[in-house]
């Protein structure tokens, strides 16, 4: 009985044929897969969406006064700017609990951060990932608007003068909005570290906020000063902005110790981001 020859592939090493990514690039598959599933939700989208509503109505306001000069006196000015991040402030905060608080805490809960960092990828990687995804979003509803609203009106002007008279906008709602969005990164991540329940971060997100801001409330009315609006991020971020664009600030607070509580927010917050964010050591 003759048996059938079966042939036998060549099972010897081979080099790896597909392109090599770069070392530190990690962190943009984590950035795009967060974003990319944030835009699927549809309850998502309709915030986003809401959150431009504001933007049309500016822009109405600019195109009708450049074009009618009967509400001429509701031109912009540097205040319609300033005006229009403050009232984004609510967007921010839904949107800062909306996406980040179970940034980490949803990978604490599923044991997915030991698998992420037992990966040959760095701490900073994943922290920076996680980060860009709020970073993306709260930029998308405050410094991208912001600019818009710049570039319309020398749009519907037709002429440069308002850009040429109020240059320091552009920076002004750059830094603004990075202060902002940095601010409410770092500060959402950190407390996200801190718990594997998405639900209890938001809570204790909003309760940091809300907290601080009663406190100043009573401290003013007892003292019947502004001198302690350090105390809430709120006002603290309120008071520096006001500053950037020019404006006579809110409180007596000077806006330097205003300054120094924001960085330091943001510094304790990667503090408790390098402590709590961690891998797990694979013995072999």
């Amino acid at each position: 009985v003759k048996l059938d020859r079966m042939p036998i592939h060549d099972q010897s090493y081979r080099h790896f044929e597909g392109a090599k990514a770069p070392p530190g690039r990690a962190w943009l598959v984590i950035a795009k897969a967060g974003i990319m599933t944030m835009i699927r939700k549809r309850l998502f989208l309709g915030l986003l969406a809401m959150s431009w509503f504001q933007f049309v109505g500016r822009a109405a306001q600019i195109y009708f006064t450049v074009n009618f000069p009967q509400v001429a006196m509701f031109a912009p000015t540097a205040q319609t700017f300033r005006d229009f991040l403050a009232q984004q402030d609510l967007f921010v905060f839904i949107m800062t609990i909306y996406v980040g608080a179970g940034l980490i805490a949803n990978d604490r809960r599923a044991n997915a951060l030991q698998i992420y960092l037992s990966k040959p990828l760095a701490r900073a990687e994943y922290i920076a990932g996680k980060a860009a995804v709020l970073f993306f979003f709260l930029m998308l509803i405050t410094w991208v608007p912001g600019i818009l609203l710049l570039l319309d009106q020398v749009l519907f002007a037709g002429s440069f003068q308002f850009l040429r008279a109020n240059l320091f906008l552009f920076p002004a709602i750059t830094v603004a909005s990075l202060l902002q969005v940095l601010l409410a990164t770092f500060t959402m991540l950190a407390l996200s570290s801190l718990s594997e329940s998405s639900r209890y971060v938001s809570i204790l997100y909003a309760g940091v906020l809300f907290f601080t801001a009663a406190i100043y409330q009573v401290l003013n009315l007892i003292t019947g000063s502004s001198t302690f609006s350090w105390i809430s991020p709120v006002t603290s971020l309120a008071q520096v902005v006001d500053v950037i664009f020019r404006i006579p600030p809110r409180y007596v607070t000077p806006w330097q110790v205003s300054l120094i509580v924001i960085v330091g927010l943001i510094v304790v917050s990667i503090s408790i981001l390098e402590r709590r964010v961690r891998g797990v050591e694979v013995v072999t």
